[in-house]
């Protein structure tokens, strides 16, 4: 997106909380210490829940032989949860007054993603979104609302922007709603129209002007619902694990699958925290890509832990698909987490070809471990954190040669 006009710095800090009401003006993009607030916490937090919820039903189309309808089904909801959450995210980082209206417009915004979490499963299983609808439409709703605010407290350019993002928001809903009239056939298309809409939006709006958000906040804000939702993924295959010891009592066939859970999750989380990733947000168009493709990302580390629950419910019986089948329910998904984080910003901080090409071929070789049986998850594991090791050595050894060009000594590892 390119900016005709730039936001002014409006004030260094959030003003203080004392009073109920005040105007809703544009923070200041260099204010300094800019961290998450317990509200957001919070959001990121009542979020995950909903995130969980896809994850589950995810799981049960997967271990019924349902995977394509499962997987549409968890990419149409997932898209909802991280839109929300998205859009509530920037605007945050660029109008948090922490007033009183604001925490309870927040706090509607939270109800309304309980609400879609309390629809998901009947999505799935009855294709029925007239729930998830209701959520979505709460959400959107207050966060029209906000740029009601926003449009009271400005004029000019960012009026109209704040009055752009308001009408659009609006606007989809009532598009949104074919998702429950139409016939089921349809709602894909639906969907695929109303999601390109939806993210044209911010496109529009801010054409001409803007919005003032903060590089190491929001920065913060996506890394702070990746450890989240990476930490979903472990409770949810530890819950796996657990049920099917006591059930089946199967301990010695479940050791490769948890081992190897734990070393992709724990190399993911590595891999996407190993850059810092707020100096390359300075761009409005580096950071639309960045922002719109954390979908990937967000959606890729939830379903592994879902893949972690499918192997489990494979290796004791439970679920009606091959090993084969199992095994990629965990590898895909590793393999798209692996090849977007390096896409979005790993690839950015690498120097020369030997690092550039080091998450790209484990995605490929994490997606050849598919093939290894009931080792596939070890395996994938294994590839994941030797990755994280190599990684680690060219890093090292980059660092160390730039340190001898300037006539300093590497350390010795």
């Amino acid at each position: 997106m390119t900016s005709r006009s730039t936001p002014p710095p409006a004030h260094s800090g959030a003003p203080a909380s004392s009073s109920p009401l005040r105007r809703l003006i544009a923070r200041g993009r260099d204010e300094a210490h800019r961290v998450a607030s317990p509200l957001e916490l919070f959001f990121d937090l009542c979020f995950v829940v909903a995130i969980a919820q896809a994850g589950v039903q995810l799981v049960h189309a997967v271990a019924e032989s349902h995977a394509g309808e499962g997987i549409l089904n968890y990419a149409m909801v997932f898209f909802a949860i991280w839109w929300a959450w998205m859009n509530f995210s920037w605007f945050a980082s660029a109008y948090d007054n922490d007033d009183v209206l604001y925490r309870v417009v927040t706090l509607v915004q939270i109800a309304g993603v309980l609400v879609l979490a309390a629809g998901i499963s009947r999505a799935f299983e009855d294709h029925d979104f007239l729930a998830v609808w209701l959520g979505y439409a709460i959400m959107r709703l207050a966060m029209s609302a906000q740029w009601i605010r926003v449009a009271l407290s400005s004029e000019g350019p960012e009026r109209t922007m704040a009055l752009r993002y308001a009408t659009g928001v609006l606007l989809c809903q009532v598009g949104w709603l074919g998702l429950v009239v139409l016939p089921e056939d349809v709602r894909p298309w639906v969907f695929l129209v109303m999601a390109v809409l939806e993210v044209c939006v911010p496109l529009y709006a801010e054409k001409d002007y803007n919005t003032s958000w903060h590089p190491h906040h929001i920065a913060e804000r996506y890394g702070l619902l990746t450890i989240i939702v990476l930490g979903e993924t472990i409770a949810a295959a530890t819950i796996a694990v657990k049920s099917a010891v006591d059930e089946h009592d199967a301990l010695g066939e479940l050791l490769p699958i948890a081992a190897g859970g734990l070393l992709v999750i724990f190399s993911a989380w590595w891999i996407y925290f190993a850059v810092p990733i707020h100096g390359h947000l300075r761009s409005s168009r580096q950071a639309f890509l960045w922002g719109y493709g954390h979908y990937l990302i967000f959606a890729s580390a939830a379903a592994i832990g879902a893949g972690l629950e499918v192997a489990v419910e494979q290796a004791v019986g439970k679920a009606h698909i091959s090993t084969l089948a199992a095994s990629a329910a965990v590898t895909l998904p590793t393999a798209l987490f692996l090849l977007t984080v390096w896409a979005l910003h790993s690839r950015h901080f690498k120097i020369g070809i030997a690092q550039q090409l080091v998450l790209p071929v484990t995605a490929l070789l994490v997606i050849l471990c598919t093939f290894l049986g009931d080792w596939a998850v070890l395996a994938a594991g294994i590839v994941s954190g030797l990755a994280v090791a190599v990684g680690v050595a060219l890093t090292a050894r980059s660092a160390g040669g730039e340190r001898e060009t300037h006539g300093e000594t590497a350390p010795v590892a």
